[in-house]
């Protein structure tokens, strides 16, 4: 039999029982480090290395690695409401680690003993970040074509030349899951291979450093190789075949990684506006809270928020159950969140008044981040073809 002070210490693990427990500790992490943290990081500009570090050593690097390869196995629903969370209180900070997590899928869908070994191990141990390099400034929005050419080299590596744009955590994460051509430009659409690059591997160059209007904090920088080799054992799945990846793994955990990061945005946007109500009174008129208009307006924002929250933990939750139109209802997701989270900010900083608008509030760097929301791929526009598409039995990539 366990003694007395096992058990207390079993009940004091997060990662054990119905997930309350993790959802405890990653609060306490966005409150008493990201919080802290989070004006220097916009300020500076400065990638979120302290609160991305202690993720990682409370064990939320693995968060959706499977159990069998030493992660902590949770799903979608999860991986939503932990990144909400955190981003309530630092959206650069939410956004840097769902790409990780994103990356840390990917590589975990159809991983090999080598890249187990080499990757998901020290990701589930806390001793390594990974992310997402697939955008090119030549396609644009449209991540799936990369133009980023896949030589082979005998007897056993790849050589990479392109340039990525746009690559969350850029110069500070440990490997990039790569995107390109399978066998050179000329392949078809949506033919493409993944591979896992190192960081600091010959060849790899990073633009100057990131510095946006908003999410400051991400170091979403240009990423160029020129003939940069890597282990044949790096490829993800079968060369040429990264259409299922697409659509099985990387859009769906992006789209639910970057749904959450702008839902905490909301979130918190909403309940700096609550705050401000609560405590404003008008000599003239006495408190704001009585004020009829402002009753209505905030119980607006709030109905548009629980809808997009529920919409956001559904579809993941669709994805948890294998429900096989999940993937629509994640798109449609994005799609809402995109259009709630920029409505309720704007609206917040409507309802605060000028102390909302102050610089250095955290209402204006709300404002700032959320309006990326729109243009990070896949955009609001392109999802919403995507969904007609699906709805309507036509291929998702067709012209």
């Amino acid at each position: 039999m366990a003694s007395s002070e096992a058990w207390k210490l079993d009940l004091m693990n997060p990662w054990q029982g119905n997930g309350s427990g993790i959802l405890k500790k990653a609060e306490e992490i966005a409150k008493g480090v990201l919080a802290v943290n989070a004006d220097v990081v916009d300020r500076d500009a400065a990638w979120p290395e302290k609160g991305l570090r202690t993720l990682l050593a409370e064990g939320f690097g693995g968060l959706v690695v499977p159990r069998q390869y030493g992660g902590k196995g949770q799903g979608m629903l999860m991986l939503a409401r932990v990144c909400e969370l955190l981003s309530k209180e630092c959206a650069s900070t939410g956004i840097c680690y769902g790409m990780h997590c994103v990356g840390a899928s990917v590589v975990a869908a159809n991983s090999t003993d080598i890249q187990r070994e080499c990757f998901l191990t020290p990701i589930c141990e806390g001793k390594h970040i990974t992310t997402l390099s697939l955008s090119e400034s030549g396609t644009g929005i449209h991540f799936y074509l990369p133009q980023t050419s896949l030589i082979a080299v005998p007897p056993d590596h790849y050589s990479l030349t392109g340039e990525k744009v746009f690559v969350t955590n850029g110069g500070y994460a440990d490997s990039y899951v790569v995107s390109a051509a399978a066998g050179g430009r000329e392949a078809p659409a949506g033919q493409f291979s993944c591979v896992v690059v190192p960081n600091g591997t010959l060849g790899i160059s990073w633009g100057k450093p990131w510095s946006g209007v908003g999410m400051r904090g991400n170091s979403s920088r240009t990423m160029t190789l020129r003939s940069v080799r890597v282990p044949r054992a790096n490829l993800l799945g079968r060369e040429g075949d990264q259409i299922w990846y697409i659509f099985n793994v990387i859009t769906p955990f992006f789209l639910i990684a970057m749904a959450a990061t702008y839902l905490g945005i909301a979130a918190s946007a909403l309940e700096e506006a609550r705050t401000h109500i609560l405590a404003r009174r008008h000599v003239h008129t006495g408190a704001l809270s009585q004020a009829a208009i402002i009753q209505h307006r905030f119980g607006t924002l709030w109905c548009m928020l629980e809808r997009t929250k529920r919409l956001i933990y559904g579809a993941a939750t669709s994805f948890d159950n294998g429900d096989p139109d999940a993937l629509t209802a994640i798109m449609a997701s994005k799609v809402d969140v995109a259009e709630t989270a920029v409505t309720i900010v704007n609206e917040a900083m409507t309802l605060t008044g000028g102390r909302g608008y102050a610089e250095g509030s955290k209402l204006s760097r709300h404002l700032r981040d959320v309006r990326a929301v729109h243009l990070m791929s896949p955009t609001t526009d392109l999802l919403k073809t995507w969904i007609g598409k699906s709805l309507l039995g036509v291929p998702l990539l067709a012209d």
